[in-house]
C-alpha cells in the first residue's frame, strides 16, 4: 500500500517544478520587460528644410543631383544675377551722380552764406552810422535857440538822420533777403540715405541669387534643372539634415514613468540589425491625436493607430531618441527601426 500510495505523488513533483519554473520564467521576463522597455514600432527620422531662393529668376547653375551628400557652404544652385548686378550698378551710379550734386550745392550754399554774412555786416554799419547821426541832431538842436549853430545846420543834420535810418532800412531788408536765399543740403543727403539702402538692397539681392548648403546634408525631391525659373520662397527641394539623427519610438503610456529626457537607449534599424547604435532619449510627446471622439485636438499631433480594434490597449506615446555617432550612409528618414531603453542605466 505504501508504494501505491508513493506513485501519484512522484507524478506531481515534476508537474510542481515545471509550474515554478515557468513562474520564475514568467517573473524574469516581466522583469526585464519592466526594466528594458523594447518596441520595434519606430521609426528612422531627422530634421528637413525646404531649400527656398529669396529672389525670382532663372536657374542658370545646378550643382547638385537628387540625393547627393553636401557639406557645408557647398554650391546648390545660383540664379541669374545680371538683374541684380545691373541694379547694384544702377546704385552705384545714382549714388555717385548725388555726391557730385551735393558737392556743387554745397558750393552754392556757401556762396549764399557768405552773401548773408556781409548783408549783415551792412546792417552793422548802417546801425552805427544811423546812431552817430542821430546823436548829432540831438546834440544840435538844443544849441539852435542859443544861436550856436544856425537853422541850416539843424536842418542838415536832420537830413542825415533820416537817409542814415533810410539806408538802415534798407541793410536790414537786404539781410533778410539774404538769409532767406540760403538754402541747405538737407534734401539731398536724405536721398543720399534712400540710395544708399538701394544699394545695400541690391547687395543682398545679389547674394541671395547664390544659394549655398547651410549645413550638412542630403538632397532629396530634387525635380527640377537648369533653366528653371524659381520663385522667390517657393521650395525647389529639400535638404535633410544628417548632423543629427533620430529614432522615434511608440512606447505604451504604463512604460512611460520610467523613461526620462537622457535615459540611454540602443536602437538599430531594420535594413542592418547587426549594427547597434547607442543614443539618449531626447524628448517624450505629451499628446498624440486620439481616434475616439471627444475633445478635438490640433491636426498637427502625432496620429499613432491602435492595430487591435476590440480591445482596449494602452494609448502610445512617441519617444524621441537621438543617435549617438549614426552612419549617415545607413540612416533614411522613415527607416523601419528597434528601440530598446535602459532605464536603470540612467
Amino acid at each position: 500500500m505504501a508504494a501505491i500510495d508513493g506513485k501519484p505523488s512522484k507524478k506531481k513533483w515534476p508537474a510542481a517544478v515545471l509550474l515554478l519554473l515557468t513562474l520564475a520564467v514568467l517573473l524574469y521576463v516581466i522583469d526585464v520587460w519592466d526594466s528594458a522597455p523594447r518596441t520595434d514600432d519606430a521609426y528612422a527620422y531627422a530634421d528637413t528644410i525646404d531649400v527656398v531662393p529669396e529672389v525670382n529668376g532663372r536657374i542658370v547653375e545646378l550643382a547638385v543631383h537628387d540625393n547627393q551628400p553636401v557639406k557645408q557652404g557647398d554650391l546648390l544652385f545660383r540664379i541669374d544675377p545680371r538683374p541684380y548686378r545691373d541694379a547694384l550698378a544702377r546704385g552705384k551710379a545714382t549714388l555717385a551722380a548725388l555726391d557730385k550734386q551735393i558737392m556743387l550745392t554745397q558750393r552754392t550754399v556757401n556762396a549764399q552764406q557768405f552773401n548773408a554774412q556781409s548783408a549783415g555786416a551792412a546792417v552793422e554799419r548802417a546801425k552805427a552810422a544811423a546812431g552817430q547821426a542821430e546823436d548829432t541832431l540831438r546834440r544840435m538842436q538844443p544849441l539852435l535857440a542859443d544861436g550856436y549853430v544856425s537853422a541850416e545846420d539843424v536842418d542838415h543834420a536832420r537830413t542825415a538822420q533820416r537817409a542814415t535810418q533810410a539806408e538802415l532800412s534798407a541793410a536790414q531788408s537786404q539781410a533778410q533777403q539774404a538769409a532767406a536765399a540760403v538754402s541747405g543740403v538737407d534734401a539731398l543727403v536724405a536721398q543720399r540715405a534712400v540710395v544708399e539702402a538701394e544699394i545695400a538692397l541690391a547687395e543682398l539681392n545679389l547674394e541671395y541669387a547664390t544659394v549655398r548648403a547651410p549645413f550638412d546634408g542630403r538632397v532629396v525631391s530634387l525635380k527640377t534643372t537648369t533653366g528653371q525659373f524659381a520663385s522667390a520662397l517657393k521650395p525647389v527641394f529639400t535638404l535633410i539634415d544628417t548632423r543629427h539623427w533620430y529614432v522615434v519610438a511608440n512606447f505604451r503610456e504604463t512604460e512611460l514613468k520610467q523613461m526620462r529626457p537622457g535615459t540611454p537607449a540602443t536602437v538599430y534599424l531594420m535594413s542592418d540589425p547587426s549594427r547597434r547604435f547607442h543614443g539618449t532619449v531626447d524628448s517624450i510627446s505629451y499628446g498624440v491625436l486620439p481616434e475616439e471622439g471627444g475633445l478635438a485636438l490640433p491636426g498637427g499631433l502625432p496620429h499613432v493607430q491602435r492595430t487591435i480594434n476590440w480591445v482596449h490597449v494602452s494609448q502610445r506615446f512617441p519617444v524621441k531618441i537621438r543617435v549617438e555617432e549614426p552612419d549617415p550612409g545607413l540612416f533614411r528618414i522613415g527607416a523601419s527601426a528597434v528601440a530598446l531603453l535602459h532605464p536603470r542605466d540612467a
